[in-house]
């Protein structure tokens, strides 16, 4: 087929490159624009731009599809269909009528369960069991297309970065699949329950309150790993918690309860298992100690 890749993130990484490894014509692909990134705020290209430039495909990183000579490029490619992977952009109609099958979303929930910016961080942090992805034909609402193919996998104790890197691959094997024989895959509406919305993560979400019942925390902790990162803040220093356990103690909230660094939770209480001081590398809990002072009986700030 002769396709329109469109992605910016790693998650979209796998697909273009199963795209290209299957044989696929990809006439262009586009990503969002090099953005500043780092300590440096250097202009960084996306991850899709750095895989495609790898494969010796066409990069196109318009800001928005409203200009007319961007739509009229996107037309003269001649597509039969576009591939959309967390493209970052919103497609006009406009753009999704051009190509001849339309546009297909790899989309990283169980549809229409979380539809939105944060699917997989939302389906941990709400203790879903199971999650998937889903290969959608786009419309113009927001991830309200009909589904085409799924595939299903459990949550377990997998953080989001774990969790998207199984997605990315288990939904660019799917994409191959459909593409293989895309009459073999019609589109089948999505049910009219059970919708939720999966928005934006914000980095004050990540803000842990220790008044909340430890799975409840364990579970954020899971969530916003590796971005933006579940953390508290002590004497105006911040730490993150990458990893953690339950543990079946109590105590009063954000109350240190042994040597090794039990927190109290509103329910229950959470030790962490990967810590990082700001400004400092992540460290296994044992190590983190030795230089870190939080004795027992130590309350911790903690945000109400």
């Amino acid at each position: 087929m002769r396709i329109a890749f469109m992605g910016t993130p790693d998650f979209a990484v796998p697909a273009l490159r199963s795209l290209h490894s299957a044989g696929h014509n990809i006439m262009a692909v586009y990503s969002q624009p090099p953005r500043p990134a780092n300590r440096g705020k250097k202009l960084t290209k996306s991850a899709v731009h750095i895989a495609a430039e790898e494969l010796s495909l066409e990069v196109k990183t318009p800001l928005n599809f409203k200009i007319k000579q961007d739509q009229d490029e996107f037309d003269t490619l001649g597509s039969d269909i576009a591939i959309v992977a967390a493209y970052g952009l919103i497609l006009p109609q406009s753009i999704l009528d051009i190509p001849k099958h339309g546009c297909l979303n790899i989309h990283g929930s169980l549809l229409p369960r979380w539809r939105g910016a944060a699917p997989v961080q939302r389906a941990i942090e709400a203790g879903d069991t199971e999650t998937g992805v889903m290969i959608m034909q786009m419309e113009a609402g927001l991830d309200t297309g009909p589904v085409r193919a799924i595939s299903k996998t459990m949550i377990a104790n997998k953080t989001t970065g774990e969790l998207t890197r199984e997605l990315a691959d288990m939904g660019a094997k799917l994409l191959v699949d459909v593409l293989r024989d895309l009459s073999a895959y019609p589109a089948i509406a999505q049910s009219e329950e059970g919708i939720t919305y999966a928005k934006k993560i914000t980095k004050g979400e990540a803000q842990i309150n220790f008044t909340q019942d430890a799975t409840m925390i364990e579970r954020k902790i899971r969530a916003y790993n590796p971005m933006p990162g579940a953390f508290f803040e002590q004497d105006d220093i911040r730490y993150r918690i990458h990893s953690a356990q339950i543990i079946d103690v109590q105590g009063d909230a954000g109350e240190i309860l042994d040597n090794q660094m039990t927190i109290a939770c509103g329910q229950q209480s959470i030790r962490p298992i990967i810590i990082q001081k700001a400004g400092k590398p992540q460290m296994a809990l044992d190590e983190f100690l030795r230089g870190n002072a939080f004795p027992k009986g130590l309350t911790l700030d903690h945000n109400i």
